[in-house]
């Protein structure tokens, strides 16, 4: 919840016009959410944006929201882990809430949600997510029959782990998806993802930045080394976050032009 509360703070004093919303998921159980609404006329699409393992951080999913709501997109950002009692994950190596699982169900709720406002355009939301919540994307976009027709437009997933679902000849993508990732990162590797677009190309634009890691579109975040992480490929715990701004940048144009392209 501090989490949350921190992209809230972060939202308010940016000037952005900012609002906590309630979504109820049932069994008394309801997802915390900043609904940031542009102050300028709205254009679609709609977006649903989803957080990492440490939970919303502020000055990347703030930044995103900031900039995605001036450009005239109405933008919800859930809290899957405050919301439900739980601290940050990303040492958390047996987690309860995860991207195929509860994540993904919050991603739809919220989308569901978002879609029944009648502020909202009508053709479908975008969907886009950072780390775990970039693996929350891909799983999202899995074309099954209960990812309900007509909700996600397009998707974004942002240095997602991308291997598992690489291996299963079943998964296909249900609409355009954009990865971008970096070709330095020891988190969650950049190869797999470009084994998941080669098997997709015309469903799939992989953006990978040589020399960026983990985080690289983070405004303002030297490179670091991280430890204690539960995920990391490498079975280390060991893996390096920070800001890459020629990566940053072209993240910024790229993403708002695939969002903003006509489906």
């Amino acid at each position: 919840m501090r989490a949350f509360l921190s992209l809230l703070a972060f939202l308010t004093h940016a000037g952005a016009q900012v609002q906590r919303v309630s979504i109820p998921l049932g069994g008394n159980i309801s997802l915390d959410a900043a609904l940031v609404l542009p102050r300028g006329p709205v254009r679609a699409p709609a977006v649903v944006a989803l957080h990492g393992c440490g939970g919303p951080f502020a000055s990347r999913d703030g930044s995103w929201a900031l900039a995605l709501a001036n450009a005239g997109h109405i933008v919800l950002l859930p809290d899957s882990f405050g919301s439900r009692g739980l601290g940050p994950q990303c040492s958390v190596k047996d987690r309860r809430v995860t991207p195929s699982g509860l994540r993904r169900k919050d991603a739809i709720a919220a989308a569901q949600w978002l879609i029944r406002r009648p502020d909202v355009p009508p053709g479908g939301i975008d969907l886009i997510g950072w780390s775990n919540g970039g693996g929350t994307v891909l799983y999202t976009a899995t074309e099954t029959s209960d990812l309900p027709a007509g909700l996600f437009r397009r998707f974004v997933a942002f240095y997602p782990g991308c291997r598992t679902l690489s291996r299963d000849s079943g998964w296909r993508p249900a609409a355009p998806l954009m990865i971008l990732v970096g070709e330095s990162d020891d988190w969650t590797p950049a190869a797999p993802c470009h084994d998941l677009a080669t098997r997709f190309p015309t469903e799939i634009t992989l953006l990978a930045y040589p020399g960026a890691y983990h985080e690289f579109d983070a405004p303002n975040r030297p490179v670091r080394l991280r430890t204690g992480l539960a995920t990391p490929a490498n079975g280390t715990g060991r893996a390096h976050t920070g800001t890459n701004e020629r990566a940053r940048q072209d993240a910024l144009k790229s993403v708002l032009a695939f969002l903003e392209a006509e489906a």
